[in-house]
Protein backbone atom coordinates (compact mmCIF):
# COMPACT_ATOMS: atom_id res chain seq x y z
CA UNK A 1 0.00 0.00 0.00
CA UNK A 2 0.96 3.62 -0.49
CA UNK A 3 3.26 5.52 1.87
CA UNK A 4 3.14 9.27 1.26
CA UNK A 5 3.62 12.49 3.20
CA UNK A 6 2.38 16.05 2.83
CA UNK A 7 1.23 19.09 4.80
CA UNK A 8 -2.44 19.37 5.70
CA UNK A 9 -3.59 22.80 6.91
CA UNK A 10 -0.06 23.54 8.09
CA UNK A 11 0.62 20.23 9.82
CA UNK A 12 2.89 17.45 8.45
CA UNK A 13 0.94 14.26 7.73
CA UNK A 14 2.07 10.77 6.77
CA UNK A 15 -0.34 8.28 5.18
CA UNK A 16 0.53 4.60 5.15
CA UNK A 17 -1.50 1.67 3.89
CA UNK A 18 -4.01 3.61 1.81
CA UNK A 19 -5.11 2.35 -1.58
CA UNK A 20 -3.28 4.26 -4.34
CA UNK A 21 -6.64 5.10 -5.89
CA UNK A 22 -8.20 6.47 -2.73
CA UNK A 23 -9.28 10.04 -3.37
CA UNK A 24 -8.27 12.96 -1.22
CA UNK A 25 -11.96 13.81 -0.75
CA UNK A 26 -12.79 10.44 0.78
CA UNK A 27 -9.67 10.47 2.96
CA UNK A 28 -10.34 13.99 4.27
CA UNK A 29 -13.92 13.26 5.20
CA UNK A 30 -13.55 9.70 6.46
CA UNK A 31 -10.13 9.75 8.12
CA UNK A 32 -9.75 13.37 9.21
CA UNK A 33 -13.34 14.48 9.75
CA UNK A 34 -12.78 17.50 7.51
CA UNK A 35 -16.29 17.56 6.14
CA UNK A 36 -16.19 21.14 4.88
CA UNK A 37 -14.86 19.67 1.64
CA UNK A 38 -18.12 18.51 0.05
CA UNK A 39 -19.01 15.75 -2.37
CA UNK A 40 -21.32 17.07 -5.05
CA UNK A 41 -20.83 15.54 -8.49
CA UNK A 42 -17.78 13.38 -7.60
CA UNK A 43 -16.44 13.90 -11.11
CA UNK A 44 -14.69 17.28 -11.00
CA UNK A 45 -17.51 19.44 -12.34
CA UNK A 46 -19.18 21.22 -9.42
CA UNK A 47 -16.23 22.49 -7.38
CA UNK A 48 -17.78 21.71 -3.99
CA UNK A 49 -14.68 19.66 -3.15
CA UNK A 50 -12.14 22.34 -4.11
CA UNK A 51 -8.91 22.35 -2.10
CA UNK A 52 -5.74 24.42 -2.36
CA UNK A 53 -2.63 22.43 -3.28
CA UNK A 54 0.75 24.16 -3.07
CA UNK A 55 4.15 23.05 -4.33
CA UNK A 56 7.25 24.77 -5.64
CA UNK A 57 5.18 26.31 -8.48
CA UNK A 58 2.76 28.00 -6.08
CA UNK A 59 -0.85 27.41 -5.02
CA UNK A 60 -3.48 25.81 -7.25
CA UNK A 61 -7.16 25.03 -6.87
CA UNK A 62 -7.90 21.34 -7.48
CA UNK A 63 -10.86 19.01 -7.19
CA UNK A 64 -10.30 16.65 -4.25
CA UNK A 65 -12.88 14.18 -5.58
CA UNK A 66 -10.65 13.04 -8.46
CA UNK A 67 -7.28 13.62 -6.81
CA UNK A 68 -5.57 10.41 -5.71
CA UNK A 69 -3.44 10.41 -2.57
CA UNK A 70 -0.12 9.54 -4.32
CA UNK A 71 -0.48 12.74 -6.37
CA UNK A 72 -0.01 14.73 -3.16
CA UNK A 73 3.48 13.53 -2.28
CA UNK A 74 5.55 16.43 -0.91
CA UNK A 75 2.83 19.03 -1.38
CA UNK A 76 0.81 21.21 0.99
CA UNK A 77 -2.97 21.02 1.11
CA UNK A 78 -5.39 23.50 2.60
CA UNK A 79 -9.06 22.66 2.98
CA UNK A 80 -11.70 25.24 3.80
CA UNK A 81 -10.99 24.55 7.47
CA UNK A 82 -7.43 25.80 6.90
CA UNK A 83 -8.31 29.02 5.07
CA UNK A 84 -8.77 30.91 8.32
CA UNK A 85 -5.74 31.71 10.50
CA UNK A 86 -4.35 29.51 13.29
CA UNK A 87 -6.18 31.62 15.88
CA UNK A 88 -9.41 31.61 13.89
CA UNK A 89 -8.73 34.90 12.09
CA UNK A 90 -10.95 35.01 8.98
CA UNK A 91 -9.34 35.22 5.58
CA UNK A 92 -10.19 38.39 3.60
CA UNK A 93 -12.38 36.42 1.19
CA UNK A 94 -14.29 34.93 4.13
CA UNK A 95 -14.87 38.40 5.56
CA UNK A 96 -16.01 39.63 2.15
CA UNK A 97 -18.37 36.69 1.67
CA UNK A 98 -20.08 37.56 4.97
CA UNK A 99 -20.21 41.27 4.20
CA UNK A 100 -21.62 40.74 0.70
CA UNK A 101 -24.01 37.93 1.70
CA UNK A 102 -22.23 35.62 -0.70
CA UNK A 103 -23.99 32.44 0.35
CA UNK A 104 -27.46 31.05 -0.14
CA UNK A 105 -28.03 27.37 0.62
CA UNK A 106 -24.35 27.15 1.62
CA UNK A 107 -23.48 23.72 0.23
CA UNK A 108 -21.15 25.09 -2.43
CA UNK A 109 -19.76 27.92 -0.29
CA UNK A 110 -16.65 26.09 1.01
CA UNK A 111 -15.49 25.37 -2.54
CA UNK A 112 -16.06 28.97 -3.57
CA UNK A 113 -14.09 30.23 -0.58
CA UNK A 114 -11.12 27.98 -1.37
CA UNK A 115 -11.11 28.96 -5.06
CA UNK A 116 -11.31 32.63 -4.12
CA UNK A 117 -8.52 32.29 -1.54
CA UNK A 118 -6.24 30.68 -4.13
CA UNK A 119 -6.98 33.41 -6.66
CA UNK A 120 -6.41 36.07 -3.96
CA UNK A 121 -3.00 34.55 -3.18
CA UNK A 122 -2.16 34.62 -6.89
CA UNK A 123 -3.28 38.25 -7.27
CA UNK A 124 -5.85 37.33 -9.91
CA UNK A 125 -8.90 39.44 -10.67
CA UNK A 126 -10.45 37.40 -13.52
CA UNK A 127 -13.11 36.17 -11.14
CA UNK A 128 -15.50 34.83 -13.77
CA UNK A 129 -12.79 32.50 -15.07
CA UNK A 130 -11.58 31.54 -11.61
CA UNK A 131 -15.06 30.61 -10.41
CA UNK A 132 -16.36 28.93 -13.58
CA UNK A 133 -15.59 25.58 -11.97
CA UNK A 134 -17.65 26.33 -8.86
CA UNK A 135 -21.34 25.82 -9.52
CA UNK A 136 -23.81 27.69 -7.33
CA UNK A 137 -27.09 25.86 -7.45
CA UNK A 138 -28.92 28.89 -6.01
CA UNK A 139 -27.71 31.24 -8.76
CA UNK A 140 -26.00 33.37 -6.14
CA UNK A 141 -23.09 34.49 -8.30
CA UNK A 142 -23.67 38.25 -8.09
CA UNK A 143 -22.86 38.63 -4.36
CA UNK A 144 -20.07 36.04 -4.66
CA UNK A 145 -18.40 38.04 -7.44
CA UNK A 146 -18.88 41.22 -5.39
CA UNK A 147 -17.14 39.50 -2.50
CA UNK A 148 -14.22 38.46 -4.71
CA UNK A 149 -13.82 42.02 -5.93
CA UNK A 150 -14.10 43.43 -2.41
CA UNK A 151 -11.21 41.26 -1.24
CA UNK A 152 -8.86 42.19 -4.08
CA UNK A 153 -6.94 44.90 -2.24
CA UNK A 154 -6.47 43.01 1.01
CA UNK A 155 -2.97 41.66 1.74
CA UNK A 156 -2.36 37.93 1.63
CA UNK A 157 -2.52 36.71 5.25
CA UNK A 158 0.74 35.80 6.95
CA UNK A 159 -0.31 32.19 7.39
CA UNK A 160 -0.66 31.90 3.59
CA UNK A 161 2.61 33.57 2.66
CA UNK A 162 4.81 31.70 5.14
CA UNK A 163 7.41 29.53 3.33
CA UNK A 164 6.61 25.86 3.06
CA UNK A 165 9.06 23.33 4.44
CA UNK A 166 8.07 20.73 1.90
CA UNK A 167 11.31 18.83 2.29
CA UNK A 168 10.17 17.71 5.72
CA UNK A 169 7.22 15.89 4.19
CA UNK A 170 9.13 13.45 2.00
CA UNK A 171 9.15 9.81 3.11
CA UNK A 172 12.41 8.03 3.69
CA UNK A 173 14.48 7.25 0.61
CA UNK A 174 12.88 4.48 -1.40
CA UNK A 175 9.68 4.40 0.64
CA UNK A 176 7.41 5.08 -2.32
CA UNK A 177 9.39 3.92 -5.36
CA UNK A 178 8.61 1.29 -6.23
CA UNK A 179 5.43 0.47 -4.35
CA UNK A 180 3.92 -3.03 -4.44
CA UNK A 181 0.60 -1.83 -5.85
CA UNK A 182 1.60 1.46 -7.54
CA UNK A 183 4.69 2.99 -9.12
CA UNK A 184 6.00 6.55 -9.10
CA UNK A 185 8.94 6.91 -11.51
CA UNK A 186 11.26 9.88 -11.09
CA UNK A 187 12.29 10.32 -14.73
CA UNK A 188 11.30 9.53 -18.31
CA UNK A 189 13.87 6.74 -18.65
CA UNK A 190 12.57 5.05 -15.51
CA UNK A 191 8.99 5.42 -16.75
CA UNK A 192 9.93 3.91 -20.11
CA UNK A 193 11.49 0.87 -18.45
CA UNK A 194 8.58 0.37 -16.06
CA UNK A 195 5.88 0.73 -18.70
CA UNK A 196 7.70 -1.54 -21.14
CA UNK A 197 7.88 -4.16 -18.39
CA UNK A 198 4.24 -3.59 -17.35
CA UNK A 199 2.26 -2.57 -20.47
CA UNK A 200 -0.97 -3.45 -18.66
CA UNK A 201 -0.37 -0.63 -16.16
CA UNK A 202 -2.54 2.50 -15.93
CA UNK A 203 -0.71 5.79 -16.51
CA UNK A 204 -2.05 8.58 -14.29
CA UNK A 205 -1.06 12.20 -14.78
CA UNK A 206 -3.81 14.64 -13.78
CA UNK A 207 -6.46 11.93 -13.22
CA UNK A 208 -9.21 14.17 -14.64
CA UNK A 209 -10.28 11.28 -16.86
CA UNK A 210 -8.94 8.26 -14.98
CA UNK A 211 -10.41 9.58 -11.74
CA UNK A 212 -13.90 9.02 -13.12
CA UNK A 213 -13.05 5.40 -13.92
CA UNK A 214 -12.74 4.98 -10.15
CA UNK A 215 -15.46 7.29 -8.81
CA UNK A 216 -18.13 6.60 -11.44
CA UNK A 217 -17.32 3.23 -12.99
CA UNK A 218 -15.85 1.75 -9.79
CA UNK A 219 -12.98 0.18 -11.74
CA UNK A 220 -10.00 -1.52 -10.16
CA UNK A 221 -7.03 0.02 -11.96
CA UNK A 222 -4.20 -2.38 -12.88
CA UNK A 223 -0.88 -1.20 -11.45
CA UNK A 224 -1.23 2.61 -11.39
CA UNK A 225 1.88 4.47 -12.54
CA UNK A 226 1.80 8.08 -11.31
CA UNK A 227 3.54 10.54 -13.62
CA UNK A 228 3.38 13.72 -11.54
CA UNK A 229 6.88 13.16 -10.14
CA UNK A 230 8.53 13.40 -13.58
CA UNK A 231 9.72 16.99 -14.02
CA UNK A 232 10.93 16.32 -17.59
CA UNK A 233 7.37 15.67 -18.76
CA UNK A 234 6.20 19.05 -17.44
CA UNK A 235 8.61 21.17 -19.50
CA UNK A 236 7.87 23.54 -22.37
CA UNK A 237 10.99 24.23 -24.43
CA UNK A 238 11.53 26.73 -27.25
CA UNK A 239 13.50 24.97 -29.99
CA UNK A 240 14.12 27.52 -32.73
CA UNK A 241 10.78 28.22 -34.37
CA UNK A 242 9.11 25.33 -32.52
CA UNK A 243 7.66 24.67 -29.08
CA UNK A 244 8.19 21.23 -27.57
CA UNK A 245 5.46 20.61 -25.01
CA UNK A 246 5.94 17.77 -22.55
CA UNK A 247 3.06 15.34 -22.10
CA UNK A 248 2.79 16.28 -18.42
CA UNK A 249 2.28 20.00 -19.07
CA UNK A 250 -1.03 21.07 -17.57
CA UNK A 251 -3.64 22.96 -19.53
CA UNK A 252 -3.10 25.94 -17.23
CA UNK A 253 0.64 25.95 -17.99
CA UNK A 254 -0.02 25.51 -21.71
CA UNK A 255 -2.38 28.46 -21.70
CA UNK A 256 0.23 30.64 -20.01
CA UNK A 257 2.82 29.57 -22.59
CA UNK A 258 0.74 30.15 -25.74
CA UNK A 259 -1.58 33.02 -24.88
CA UNK A 260 0.74 35.53 -26.59
CA UNK A 261 2.10 33.22 -29.31
CA UNK A 262 -1.28 31.75 -30.28
CA UNK A 263 -3.97 34.01 -28.81
CA UNK A 264 -6.87 32.06 -30.30
CA UNK A 265 -5.59 28.81 -28.79
CA UNK A 266 -5.14 30.62 -25.49
CA UNK A 267 -8.76 31.76 -25.64
CA UNK A 268 -9.88 28.20 -26.41
CA UNK A 269 -7.98 26.97 -23.36
CA UNK A 270 -9.73 29.58 -21.20
CA UNK A 271 -12.90 27.61 -21.92
CA UNK A 272 -11.28 24.20 -21.41
CA UNK A 273 -13.29 22.69 -18.54
CA UNK A 274 -12.61 24.78 -15.41
CA UNK A 275 -9.77 26.32 -13.45
CA UNK A 276 -9.56 23.24 -11.22
CA UNK A 277 -9.43 20.88 -14.21
CA UNK A 278 -6.94 23.01 -16.16
CA UNK A 279 -4.66 22.90 -13.13
CA UNK A 280 -4.59 19.09 -13.30
CA UNK A 281 -5.39 17.93 -16.86
CA UNK A 282 -2.36 17.38 -19.09
CA UNK A 283 -1.65 17.78 -22.79
CA UNK A 284 -0.57 14.15 -23.08
CA UNK A 285 -3.70 12.91 -21.36
CA UNK A 286 -5.98 14.94 -23.62
CA UNK A 287 -4.26 13.36 -26.62
CA UNK A 288 -3.75 9.81 -25.40
CA UNK A 289 -7.31 9.23 -24.23
CA UNK A 290 -8.39 9.55 -27.86
CA UNK A 291 -11.62 11.41 -27.15
CA UNK A 292 -13.37 12.65 -30.30
CA UNK A 293 -14.45 15.77 -28.39
CA UNK A 294 -11.14 16.74 -26.76
CA UNK A 295 -10.49 20.44 -27.34
CA UNK A 296 -6.72 20.49 -27.84
CA UNK A 297 -6.26 17.89 -30.64
CA UNK A 298 -8.11 19.94 -33.31
CA UNK A 299 -5.99 22.98 -32.50
CA UNK A 300 -2.75 21.00 -32.45
CA UNK A 301 -3.63 19.26 -35.73
CA UNK A 302 -4.39 22.61 -37.35
CA UNK A 303 -0.94 23.74 -36.22
CA UNK A 304 0.70 20.71 -37.85
CA UNK A 305 1.73 19.19 -34.53
CA UNK A 306 4.22 16.31 -34.40
CA UNK A 307 3.68 13.70 -31.71
CA UNK A 308 6.64 12.10 -29.92
CA UNK A 309 6.14 8.56 -28.59
CA UNK A 310 8.45 6.37 -26.55
CA UNK A 311 8.58 2.64 -25.91
CA UNK A 312 11.50 1.54 -23.78
CA UNK A 313 14.54 3.13 -25.40
CA UNK A 314 12.85 3.42 -28.82
CA UNK A 315 11.23 6.67 -29.91
CA UNK A 316 9.17 7.58 -32.94
CA UNK A 317 7.51 10.71 -34.30
CA UNK A 318 4.32 11.01 -36.34
CA UNK A 319 1.88 13.72 -37.38
CA UNK A 320 -0.69 14.07 -34.65
CA UNK A 321 -3.61 13.39 -36.99
CA UNK A 322 -2.11 9.99 -37.84
CA UNK A 323 -2.26 8.96 -34.17
CA UNK A 324 -6.06 8.76 -34.16
CA UNK A 325 -7.21 5.65 -36.04
CA UNK A 326 -10.80 5.07 -34.94
CA UNK A 327 -13.08 5.77 -32.00
CA UNK A 328 -10.93 5.30 -28.87
CA UNK A 329 -8.30 3.55 -30.98
CA UNK A 330 -4.88 5.12 -31.43
CA UNK A 331 -1.59 4.18 -33.06
CA UNK A 332 0.05 3.38 -29.73
CA UNK A 333 1.89 0.14 -29.11
CA UNK A 334 1.92 -1.85 -25.84
CA UNK A 335 4.17 -0.11 -23.34
CA UNK A 336 4.41 3.01 -25.51
CA UNK A 337 3.49 6.42 -24.13
CA UNK A 338 3.17 10.03 -25.28
CA UNK A 339 6.34 11.87 -24.36
CA UNK A 340 5.77 15.28 -25.96
CA UNK A 341 4.22 17.18 -28.85
CA UNK A 342 5.88 19.85 -30.99
CA UNK A 343 4.06 22.80 -32.57
CA UNK A 344 5.16 25.92 -34.47
CA UNK A 345 5.86 28.88 -32.25
CA UNK A 346 4.08 31.13 -34.73
CA UNK A 347 0.88 30.67 -36.72
CA UNK A 348 -0.77 34.08 -37.14
CA UNK A 349 -3.72 32.67 -39.10
CA UNK A 350 -4.71 30.09 -36.45
CA UNK A 351 -8.22 30.49 -35.14
CA UNK A 352 -10.10 28.12 -32.82
CA UNK A 353 -13.86 28.13 -32.28
CA UNK A 354 -15.67 26.18 -29.59
CA UNK A 355 -19.44 25.70 -29.76
CA UNK A 356 -21.15 24.47 -26.61
CA UNK A 357 -24.44 24.99 -24.81
CA UNK A 358 -22.74 26.92 -22.00
CA UNK A 359 -19.89 29.34 -22.50
CA UNK A 360 -18.01 28.11 -19.43
CA UNK A 361 -17.11 24.59 -18.38
CA UNK A 362 -18.93 22.65 -21.06
CA UNK A 363 -18.07 19.90 -23.52
CA UNK A 364 -17.90 20.99 -27.14
CA UNK A 365 -20.68 20.07 -29.53
CA UNK A 366 -18.27 21.19 -32.27
CA UNK A 367 -14.72 22.47 -31.99
CA UNK A 368 -13.22 23.79 -35.22
CA UNK A 369 -9.67 25.04 -35.76
CA UNK A 370 -8.46 26.75 -38.92
CA UNK A 371 -4.99 27.61 -40.21
CA UNK A 372 -5.11 28.88 -43.80
CA UNK A 373 -2.15 30.47 -45.57
CA UNK A 374 -2.90 33.10 -48.21
CA UNK A 375 -0.20 34.45 -50.54
CA UNK A 376 -0.88 37.06 -53.19
CA UNK A 377 -4.58 36.64 -52.63
CA UNK A 378 -4.70 32.86 -53.13
CA UNK A 379 -4.86 29.95 -50.68
CA UNK A 380 -1.47 28.23 -50.71
CA UNK A 381 -1.91 25.95 -47.69
CA UNK A 382 -4.75 24.91 -45.41
CA UNK A 383 -5.03 22.88 -42.24
CA UNK A 384 -8.55 22.57 -40.87
CA UNK A 385 -9.45 20.17 -38.06
CA UNK A 386 -12.57 19.41 -36.03
CA UNK A 387 -13.62 17.69 -32.87
CA UNK A 388 -17.17 16.45 -32.37
CA UNK A 389 -17.67 15.74 -36.06
CA UNK A 390 -16.42 12.15 -36.22
CA UNK A 391 -15.25 9.29 -34.01
CA UNK A 392 -11.81 10.91 -33.88
CA UNK A 393 -10.35 14.42 -34.10
CA UNK A 394 -10.16 14.76 -37.89
CA UNK A 395 -8.87 17.01 -40.65
CA UNK A 396 -11.31 18.37 -43.20
CA UNK A 397 -9.29 17.11 -46.17
CA UNK A 398 -11.98 17.71 -48.80
CA UNK A 399 -12.61 21.24 -47.57
CA UNK A 400 -8.88 21.96 -47.61
CA UNK A 401 -8.61 20.65 -51.17
CA UNK A 402 -11.56 22.79 -52.27
CA UNK A 403 -9.83 25.90 -50.93
CA UNK A 404 -6.31 25.28 -52.24
CA UNK A 405 -5.36 27.51 -55.15
CA UNK A 406 -8.54 29.55 -54.94
CA UNK A 407 -8.71 33.32 -54.47
CA UNK A 408 -9.38 33.80 -50.75
CA UNK A 409 -12.81 35.32 -50.28
CA UNK A 410 -16.52 34.70 -49.98
CA UNK A 411 -16.79 32.88 -53.30
CA UNK A 412 -14.08 30.36 -52.38
CA UNK A 413 -15.61 29.75 -48.97
CA UNK A 414 -19.11 29.29 -50.42
CA UNK A 415 -17.78 26.84 -53.00
CA UNK A 416 -15.99 24.82 -50.30
CA UNK A 417 -18.98 24.45 -47.96
CA UNK A 418 -20.49 21.36 -49.70
CA UNK A 419 -17.17 19.53 -49.14
CA UNK A 420 -17.94 19.30 -45.42
CA UNK A 421 -20.43 16.54 -46.18
CA UNK A 422 -17.65 14.56 -47.87
CA UNK A 423 -15.38 14.92 -44.86
CA UNK A 424 -17.81 14.28 -42.03
CA UNK A 425 -20.86 12.20 -41.16
CA UNK A 426 -21.51 13.45 -37.62
CA UNK A 427 -23.74 11.72 -35.10
CA UNK A 428 -26.76 13.04 -33.26
CA UNK A 429 -26.55 12.95 -29.48
CA UNK A 430 -27.55 14.92 -26.41
CA UNK A 431 -25.27 17.83 -27.37
CA UNK A 432 -26.36 18.38 -30.97
CA UNK A 433 -27.98 16.76 -33.97
CA UNK A 434 -25.98 15.65 -36.99
CA UNK A 435 -27.52 18.36 -39.15
CA UNK A 436 -26.77 21.05 -36.60
CA UNK A 437 -23.16 19.95 -36.33
CA UNK A 438 -22.67 19.99 -40.08
CA UNK A 439 -24.24 23.43 -40.41
CA UNK A 440 -22.20 24.74 -37.46
CA UNK A 441 -18.94 23.50 -39.02
CA UNK A 442 -19.79 25.24 -42.29
CA UNK A 443 -20.64 28.43 -40.42
CA UNK A 444 -17.27 28.30 -38.67
CA UNK A 445 -15.47 28.51 -42.02
CA UNK A 446 -17.51 31.59 -42.88
CA UNK A 447 -16.74 32.99 -39.44
CA UNK A 448 -13.05 32.35 -40.07
CA UNK A 449 -13.17 34.40 -43.27
CA UNK A 450 -14.63 37.37 -41.41
CA UNK A 451 -12.30 36.85 -38.45
CA UNK A 452 -9.18 37.11 -40.62
CA UNK A 453 -10.63 40.25 -42.17
CA UNK A 454 -10.73 41.84 -38.72
CA UNK A 455 -14.50 41.87 -38.29
CA UNK A 456 -15.94 41.13 -34.82
CA UNK A 457 -17.13 37.52 -34.68
CA UNK A 458 -17.10 36.59 -30.99
CA UNK A 459 -20.23 36.64 -28.87
CA UNK A 460 -18.13 38.61 -26.40
CA UNK A 461 -17.52 41.32 -29.05
CA UNK A 462 -20.73 41.57 -31.05
CA UNK A 463 -23.22 44.01 -29.55
CA UNK A 464 -26.94 44.24 -30.42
Amino acid sequence: MTDIAFHLNGTPVRVSGASPTRTLLDWLREERGLTGTKEGCNEGDCGACTVMVTDETGPRALNACILFLPQLQGKAIRTVEGIAGPEGQPHPVQQAMVAEHGSQCGFCTPGFVVSMAVAHAQGRTDHDDVLAGNLCRCTGYAPIIRAAKAAEGAPVPDWFSAPLTLAQTHPEEGADSPLPDALRPRGIAELADLYAAHPEATLIAGATDVGLWVTKELRELPLPIFLNGIAELARIERQGDKLRIGAGVTMAALRDAVRDLHPSLGELLRRFASEQIRNAATVGGNIANGSPIGDTPPALIALGAVLHLRQGEATRDLPLEAFFLDYRKQDRRPGEFVEAVTIPAEAPALRCYKLSKRFDQDISAVCGCFNVTVAEGRVTAARIAFGGMAGIPKRAAAVEAALLGQPWGEAAVAAALPAFAADFTPLSDMRASAGYRLQAAQNMLTRYLHDLAGRPVSVLEVQP
